[in-house]
């Protein structure tokens, strides 16, 4: 998962290996990225960072993206795969110019193994899912028919539902924004 399935747009892979040099470590993408579903310049690209000091870790990532420390939020998250709760952080970044977003998802290095696990499983998805996949990311990127909230529920039926029989057990906490952010 160091490597992506799809070409990323160069602006995309220049900024990626700039962010890997300034923390000094790997980036892990996951998502669409790896699968057949990916449509450039219209899609985000998932990655995960896995640290073993998470407050270091936000405060460069605060640095290179130029953003205050409340767009960070912080999440639980259940896997599936190994019926563990793993506690992190994530970002959503956009560069609207060059038509880039990624989400960018920060967890203690502890959980390297169980959360690698759970991404890789969605990484290889049924054709069929893939070509409805594809399908419902044509009506709402190409032809703008579908609402963001029904794009977003069908997709999540499609990799929640249809795959593992269950819906994914996430909860976001935003982080209350304080002076010292500024």
């Amino acid at each position: 998962m160091e490597t992506t399935k799809n070409e990323m747009p160069e602006y995309a892979k220049h900024f990626f290996n700039k962010l890997s040099n300034y923390l000094d470590t790997k980036l892990y993408f996951y998502g669409s990225i790896q699968r057949n579903d990916y449509y450039p310049k219209s899609s985000d690209i998932d990655v995960d960072i896995f640290t073993d000091n998470m407050n270091s870790t936000i405060s460069k990532l605060q640095h290179f993206l130029n953003v205050q420390r409340s767009e960070f939020k912080k999440f639980v998250y259940n896997l599936h795969k190994t019926d563990k709760l793993v506690f992190g952080y994530k970002i959503k970044y956009k560069d609207l110019e060059k038509k880039f977003i990624t989400e960018i998802s920060i967890y203690d290095e502890n959980y390297k193994d169980a959360v690698l696990l759970e991404h890789n499983y969605k990484s290889i998805i049924p054709f069929y899912i893939s070509w409805m996949l594809i399908i419902l990311k044509y009506f709402y990127y190409d032809l703008n028919i579908i609402p963001k909230e029904n794009y977003k529920y069908c997709k999540s039926i499609l990799m929640n539902y249809m795959i593992e029989g269950k819906d994914v057990e996430f909860i976001t906490i935003a982080i209350p924004k304080d002076d010292s952010d500024e």
